[in-house]
């Protein structure tokens, strides 16, 4: 096998992986989206699958048919602010409809906190909740204006009715902290028993950022009794999901997670559906049959906040599993975790990408030092292999097999380039996964003109370095004998410089600096190949 031929497979495969992965994003099946109004919103539909509960004083889900609407919150609100939020609560309903990541800036130039919930910008996600009686009532509590004045960070009590129900909602911030407790104590008010449901879920619409060439899941995630699914708005259309039992569920982008995280031990159902023109995925709790007088309380958690892969590990119930690195997680976690090591290091992420390249071109050292001298024996070569070209003509098969002899009388197995090289690429896949994900270079600076090592290089240096390191590759390379292979190589640098200006330019400063590192190496092992006597 020609070391050439295996460049240009490993490359290709590279391309054709990354391509793969867009047109998996883009080609998902749309949902068909109605004329209808889009602030329209409705609970979860009843299942004939629903769970059945242990004890006979807890009644089973109780949620509203698919006509019956909820609207989008328009009361008056509760403002707030914590160390990493800012936001309001809408007394209609007692829920976050304005929260702001105080830490995370809209964009570059845009100070602004990021809303993650917000129910006025193009991206609409909300939380919702409520009540649904045995009838399939939907019930939304509405909350008088707390009396006592708080602090911000501090507990937010709300009182307030829905139908026969007296509602107490505390919201409790935990310091410096992306968790939020909510707890909800239901006292029936009424003359007769109330059977029910609480319900408590996260809306938005369709829309997503759009990442060229990159496949960047946007949509629901659930865990269900321990497994974690991704649906897609498109497949939330076609196949709606409900389950019963213990999990949660929330609606996640590229960076951002909002999840609803019941107790673990709480029999609910999980479920994810369209809403009108826009989706839902929530948690469905039963609450027990509540006497005339009789309470109960119902604590959960929700997570609003960047998928930060240390503090959803910390926060337990498999939110961490939001991070996705793809088929090589068991490579990509470590290389994470070694990447946010080096930032600590040197403060600057671009730097700590440098950093782990090195480490993991040391790693693979020997591997590429065999490759780079099954090159260079075949670069020495290569005027013997244009000589039997030339002798034999256009007859491949005869130059094939005079090929073959001449690696046998020179001891040269051309073979000896292919597996270092595919050795590698799991660890470059694993690496573009956790640059992909990683929501610490979301803004972070570089150097000079690099601002967001998360987006594309704005002035396309990076990847104008990257084709012309590629080109110095190829010239300590052997050329390749067949004129249509010596064409498709020379104009690979420059395909892939096109096609990398529009990948973040954290991963165009691994692939340059992986390059730069190769050519090094590869430059003094070709330098002594070359020099030593026949």
């Amino acid at each position: 096998m020609d070391n050439q031929k295996t460049i240009l497979a490993v490359a290709l495969a590279v391309v054709v992986f990354l391509l793969f992965q867009a047109w998996q994003a883009q080609n998902a099946p749309k949902p068909v989206t109605p004329t209808a109004v889009r602030q329209s919103v409705t609970t979860p539909s009843t299942s004939t699958s629903a769970v059945a509960t242990s004890a006979a004083t807890v009644a089973a889900p109780m949620v509203a048919p698919v006509s019956t609407g909820l609207q989008l919150a328009t009361g008056p609100t509760v403002s707030f602010q914590t160390q990493v939020f800012t936001g309001q609560i809408d007394l209609n309903g007692g829920d976050i409809q304005q929260l702001g990541l105080l830490r995370y800036p809209q964009a570059v130039g845009n100070p602004a906190p990021y809303p993650i919930l917000d129910k006025a910008a193009a991206k609409l996600t909300v939380q919702q909740s409520g009540f649904v009686n045995s009838d399939g009532q939907t019930l939304v509590a509405q909350f008088a204006v707390p009396a006592v004045r708080r602090a911000d960070g501090q507990p937010i009590t709300l009182i307030g009715k829905a139908g026969p129900l007296s509602v107490k909602k505390t919201w409790t911030f935990q310091p410096d902290s992306y968790v939020v407790e909510e707890h909800i104590t239901i006292t029936n008010s009424g003359s007769t028993a109330w059977n029910g449901s609480y319900f408590d879920q996260i809306l938005r619409n369709d829309r997503a950022e759009s990442h060229m060439f990159m496949s960047i899941f946007t949509g629901a995630v659930l865990m269900h009794q321990g497994n974690f699914s991704e649906v897609s708005f498109g497949d939330i259309h076609d196949h709606p999901e409900l389950k019963s039992g213990p999990g949660w569920a929330g609606m996640m982008d590229h960076y951002f997670l909002t999840a609803i995280v019941p107790a673990q031990d709480a029999q609910s159902q999980i479920y994810a559906r369209p809403s009108g023109t826009n989706y839902v995925a929530g948690v469905n709790t039963p609450l027990p049959t509540l006497a005339p007088g009789q309470s109960t309380t119902i604590t959960q958690q929700l997570f609003l906040g960047p998928k930060q892969q240390q503090t959803l590990v910390a926060m337990g119930n498999g939110l961490e599993q939001t991070v996705d690195y793809g088929w090589f997680a068991i490579i990509a976690e470590p290389m994470h975790v070694v990447l946010t090591w080096f930032h600590g290091l040197v403060g600057n992420w671009g730097l700590a990408i440098i950093l782990l390249v090195i480490v993991v071109k040391f790693i693979f050292f020997y591997p590429s030092a065999i490759s780079y001298r099954s090159m260079a024996n075949m670069r020495k070569l290569q005027p013997k292999l244009e000589k039997l070209k030339k002798e034999v003509g256009d007859d491949r098969q005869k130059l094939g097999a005079a090929m073959m002899e001449l690696y046998r009388s020179e001891k040269v197995n051309p073979m000896a380039g292919c597996l270092p090289i595919v050795l590698q690429m799991p660890f470059f896949i694993a690496l573009y996964w956790v640059l992909v994900e990683s929501v610490s270079l979301r803004q972070a600076p570089f150097i000079l003109w690099i601002h967001d090592l998360a987006i594309p290089d704005p002035y396309y240096i990076l990847p104008l370095l990257m084709g012309v390191s590629m080109l110095f590759q190829q010239r300590l390379n052997p050329a390749p004998v067949d004129p249509m292979q010596k064409r498709i190589m020379s104009a690979l640098p420059v395909i892939f410089a096109v096609f990398f200006s529009f990948f973040p330019a954290g991963l165009v400063l691994y692939w340059l600096t992986n390059n730069v590192v190769s050519i090094g190496q590869q430059y003094l092992i070709t330098r002594h190949i070359m020099a030593a006597k026949d």
